[in-house]
């Protein structure tokens, strides 16, 4: 494949090919319609024929050159799975999109210390599953470690420990960092109601911003709500591109939430 593509990365060669997808021709007529010097035709012939794109057929004293259809239906195919695996995914292109004008819509409010305090969110979900299942996967650690954090970041640690002054930790890692937040649990009334505060760090251990979190469980039919309230204190102009990602940061992790338990369940279901 990597032949191939190199081979038809060249405009002259890829000429070429479109005088011989119309017939086969020979290489001083390939030479007099492209304006090249023959040798200089020859040698994209030789390395379209290694590629496979090419084949060459004596006749008597002349070379005749014939495109070769196989090696480009292989690309052709390999583009349409490219394009399908980006097609199932164009979502995550969104959400980075969505990011991008977060930031640049908050990068003028962004001028001094304590610039989005007071900010609040609010998330909601509707769980399949009951209260006591969704509390488990916020305060068993490895059970957070399975959602708790943004796609392509892997979890290092975490903890919610439920109780008051419990520690709350949340720490992961991509290829360009790590990344740091560290609190206390407030409350913690199992099954249905869990606060807990959350600073991020910079790697000097300063404060970016703090999180205080509410979060309540609530049965219903079939199922359980989730619904977690979120506001902001402590703001550092450092924040901005962590502020600016929090609405769709938690939207993808509770997601992720959402997964995980569909996931727990079909696995006990099937032991």
């Amino acid at each position: 494949m990597d032949m191939i593509l190199a081979a038809l990365a060249d405009s002259a060669r890829w000429r070429i090919l479109e005088l011989l997808a119309e017939r086969p021709r020979s290489v001083g007529e390939l030479a007099e319609l492209t304006g090249a010097r023959q040798p200089q035709t020859t040698k994209h012939l030789q390395t379209l024929g290694k590629a496979g794109l090419v084949t060459m057929v004596p006749l008597g004293q002349r070379r005749v050159y014939a495109m070769t259809t196989g090696p480009l239906l292989a690309v052709q195919q390999r583009l349409g799975e490219l394009v399908a695996v980006a097609e199932i995914h164009g979502g995550e292109i969104d959400v980075v999109m969505r990011y991008r004008a977060a930031i640049e819509a908050d990068r003028a409010k962004a001028d001094g210390e304590r610039w989005a305090d007071g900010r609040s969110f609010v998330f909601e979900r509707r769980l399949d599953a009951p209260p006591e299942l969704v509390w488990q996967h916020w305060v068993d650690a490895e059970r957070l470690a399975s959602w708790w954090a943004p796609p392509s970041m892997t979890v290092t640690e975490c903890e919610l420990e439920p109780r008051p002054g419990g520690r709350a930790v949340l720490e992961y890692r991509d290829a360009e960092g790590r990344y740091r937040s560290e609190g206390r649990v407030e409350a913690a009334e199992a099954p249905d109601h869990l606060v807990f505060g959350l600073s991020v760090l910079d790697a000097a251990g300063a404060i970016f911003f703090t999180g205080h979190y509410d979060l309540r469980l609530a049965a219903v039919a079939g199922g359980t709500t989730l619904q977690l309230g979120l506001r902001i204190t402590e703001t550092s102009v450092a924040a901005l591109p962590y502020i600016a990602g929090i609405e769709t940061g938690w939207g993808q992790v509770l997601d992720q939430l959402t997964g995980a338990i569909a996931t727990f369940q079909n696995t006990g279901a099937s032991q």
